[in-house]
């Protein structure tokens, strides 16, 4: 379960909520360089668990970089997705993508998230690269957005030494925020584009998630506080409800 920063000046957004997938690896963001090396160095030991010192120590300060430009450019929470293909062996590999959320302020009155996702369609459905769609959330509409961008690859660059061509695709997702003048951004990015009807599957099981009420914890049987295997049940303002 994964909250948006808590807010206290009127500025900052309200709070919400998303579950991140399996394999979605949390990139280390902080407020500090100290702060943000030491969660890099927490986070390569996660991903790279049978790595050792001579990957580990490379692999730090990299991370460290890569979460202070996020943080930069108002990133609020980012992800790099890892999944193996093929089969066990030398022709197994792996995909990945790389996920992230920012937050930017829209003007718009309390609960009006309506208005705001169609302003964003129609801004977004001027450009004919974008496939753009409307989407009904259990949280509200939102407006997605995907875009393939093919690239060329210079020679020197390439395994082969000839010029190759590089597929990417991303998905964008705007979510007004139902509870302040706010819209959520998500994104997933990847050049991985063979699997990307795997990845669109865990955007939209992410997307299914996000609420702006707090989520409810129950015990899988239903009744609250037990011990043993628990769900989150989305939150709704002045609605709760059973587990199934």
């Amino acid at each position: 379960m994964l909250p948006a920063p808590t807010p206290t000046p009127s500025s900052e957004p309200p709070p919400f909520w998303f579950v991140a997938p399996d394999g979605f690896y949390a990139l280390p963001l902080a407020d500090t360089a100290d702060e943000r090396a030491a969660a890099a160095e927490r986070f390569v030991r996660g991903l790279y668990v049978e790595g050792d010192e001579s990957l580990w120590g490379p692999a730090a300060p990299y991370y460290a970089g890569l979460s202070e430009l996020m943080e930069a450019q108002g990133i609020s929470y980012a992800a790099v997705g890892l999944y193996a293909t093929g089969e066990e062996g030398a022709g197994r590999g792996v995909a990945q993508a790389v996920f992230t959320v920012a937050v930017a302020p829209t003007d718009q009155a309390q609960g009006d998230t309506e208005t705001v996702a169609q302003g964003v369609l129609a801004v977004l459905r001027s450009d004919p690269h974008n496939d753009v769609r409307w989407l009904d959330l259990p949280c509200g509409p939102a407006v997605s957005s995907v875009t393939l961008t093919r690239y060329t690859l210079a020679p020197e660059v390439t395994a082969t030494g000839e010029p190759e061509e590089l597929l990417t695709g991303q998905m964008q997702v705007h979510v007004p925020f139902p509870t302040g003048p706010h819209t959520a951004v998500f994104t997933l990015f990847t050049a991985f584009t063979d699997y990307w009807r795997e990845f669109s599957d865990l955007m939209g099981e992410l997307l299914r998630s996000v609420s702006f009420v707090e989520p409810t914890l129950v015990a899988l049987d239903g009744e609250d506080g037990q011990d043993g295997d628990v769900a989150y049940l989305p939150g709704e303002t002045g609605v709760s409800g059973p587990a199934g």
